[in-house]
């Protein structure tokens, strides 16, 4: 009889399943113990780099203290008769918006203390709360504003004075000080996706009437970006091919043109397609086209004037097309990241006095890349393609994390500057053109808001979207000429309000960190300054 037909007894029949569902269950704590593994891993990384973080802040402050305390030393030895000194010191940052109509914070007179007592020093909370859901919140004013971190807030007024006394020729901004300071400039992560679409009416913002001045660009603008370092400061690029430096004036308000810069690429006399600070805040970066064998980068250095104040890397990574956006990691390590036309993510690395360039990938995207920012907490780059992809890359593994297809286009990526977790995706749908997303739940839509455009249907990728620096409010420019704001916390997809700022399309808006204004570019060749009263 053929073997293959004898029955087996039913004990060995039961002794099989038994291997089976232990070599089931062994490859289930297997791969369980390989998760935990990584999420560990990944905890330690994080546990790392704030401790890294609180010790930068911890250098910085007794460096603040030794300068103080020398300040002092010579004060009291230059003046014949010394008066002496309260020691009963109150430190305090205030928790709401630190610059005033005039640009200088008010200083609080010192509480008073018993005389036994030790110096008190204040320090404002790292997490502020978000108002509960249940409670309607009050009107807002500056108080979106002012949630940049406290560092940041503490040095302010000695920035701006800075920057009204710096030349523009010499540039606004010490190197060697910003480089000490880089480490120290962090946020702190706060979860705000627990309260996303969790309010059944917005929280407003009341803007006061803005002020409009002329761009001097002679074409169309391009680009708008703020100083990293000192956000009063910002340019601006046009199809002209010249970058303009400005300096907001706060009493006003206004702002006051410092410099001007040709900055057309040297073969085929290309404009800069887009821009991004350097993070010291001393030089300006700009994309251009890969056609035609030119320059593809070039760096217009503030500290310098006359012919060396613009160059060109060498690298010439990208094949052909558009350039279309470049950004600088917000990481220690010194590097920014392009993304073009020809479907590739470049990453350039600062190599002492020049820079090296590798494709982080080529062909994970099979149409133009639009936009290209990265994670805070870890060494992740976020990608949008016109191929309706969305796609995380992991630097330190060298893999892809997660690809997200949509059913539109996208054109920008940008990720929320308090909650890590948090990132918007601009894309091409009327009425839902932003979709806001969980880095953690990967193809997960949270949210989706937009606006119905009264002048096109058109999806303009020249239109962007900008984080309020506390990470509640979006801005966004629409064909029509408004400002649209939408608060995150609203249950609804429409905005919240909507700002008339313009004779034509709003390019975009963007928000200050240190002072309650919104600056606009449109197509009228105008800049806006609008208030937040």
């Amino acid at each position: 009889m053929d073997p293959r037909f004898l029955k087996k007894p039913k004990h060995e029949e039961a002794i099989d399943v038994d291997a089976d569902e232990s070599g089931i269950q062994d490859q289930e704590e297997e791969e369980a113990l390989a998760a935990l593994i990584e999420h560990r891993t990944k905890e330690v990384q994080h546990l790392k780099q704030k401790l890294s973080h609180y010790k930068s802040q911890l250098d910085e402050a007794e460096r603040r203290l030794t300068d103080s305390k020398a300040k002092l030393g010579r004060l009291r030895s230059n003046s014949h008769a010394t008066p002496a000194v309260d020691s009963r010191v109150k430190l305090e940052v205030n928790s709401s918006s630190p610059v005033q109509t005039n640009g200088t914070p008010h200083p609080k007179p010192p509480a008073q203390q018993p005389s036994s007592s030790r110096p008190q020093l204040i320090i404002p909370p790292l997490n502020p709360k978000i108002p509960s859901p249940a409670v309607k919140p009050e009107p807002v004013s500056s108080r979106a504003f002012a949630v940049a971190s406290s560092s940041a807030q503490s040095n302010v007024t000695e920035r701006s004075k800075h920057a009204s006394s710096s030349r523009p020729d010499k540039g606004p901004i010490r190197t060697q000080e910003n480089r000490a300071k880089r480490k120290f400039v962090q946020k702190e992560h706060q979860d705000l996706i627990t309260s996303v679409r969790s309010c059944s009416s917005p929280n407003l913002l009341r803007f006061q009437t803005g002020t409009v001045l002329s761009s001097q660009h002679k074409r169309k603008l391009r680009s708008l970006e703020l100083c990293p370092v000192n956000d009063l400061l910002f340019v601006t690029s046009a199809l002209d091919g010249v970058v303009n430096l400005w300096q907001v004036q706060v009493k006003g308000p206004s702002a006051s043109l410092l410099s001007t810069t040709d900055c057309v690429s040297p073969k085929q006399r290309k404009w800069p397609e887009d821009l991004t600070w350097h993070p010291d805040g001393d030089s300006i970066f700009a994309a251009y086209s890969a056609d035609g064998g030119d320059s593809q980068i070039s760096r217009l250095n503030l500290n310098v004037s006359g012919e060396k104040k613009v160059t060109f890397l060498e690298g010439k990574p990208h094949r052909k097309g558009i350039i279309n956006s470049i950004n600088f990691m917000p990481w220690i390590d010194i590097c920014f990241v392009t993304g073009g036309s020809d479907h590739a993510v470049v990453l350039w690395q600062e190599r002492e006095d020049s820079w090296k360039h590798k494709i982080v990938h080529g062909n994970l995207h099979s149409s133009a890349v639009m936009g290209i920012s990265g994670l805070q907490q870890k060494k992740t780059i976020l990608s949008a393609g016109a191929d309706k992809r969305i796609i995380a890359f992991d630097l330190s593994t060298g893999r892809t994390e997660f690809k997200h297809q949509i059913e539109c286009k996208c054109m920008s990526v940008l990720p929320n500057p308090s909650d890590f977790n948090l990132f918007m995706v601009q894309t091409g749908a009327p009425g839902k053109q932003l979709r806001l997303f969980d880095i953690r739940l990967r193809q997960t839509e949270i949210h989706a808001f937009g606006w119905n455009q009264e002048s096109s249907e058109s999806q303009s990728a020249l239109i962007n979207q900008s984080w309020s620096p506390d990470g509640l409010y979006v801005s966004s420019g629409s064909v029509d000429p408004k400002i649209h704001i939408f608060d995150i916390r609203y249950n609804s997809r429409t905005p919240s309000q909507s700002v008339q700022a313009h004779q034509k399309r709003v390019f975009k808006a963007i928000w200050h960190q240190s002072v309650p204004f919104l600056t606009s570019i449109s197509s009228d060749l105008n800049i806006g300054l609008h208030k937040v009263a």
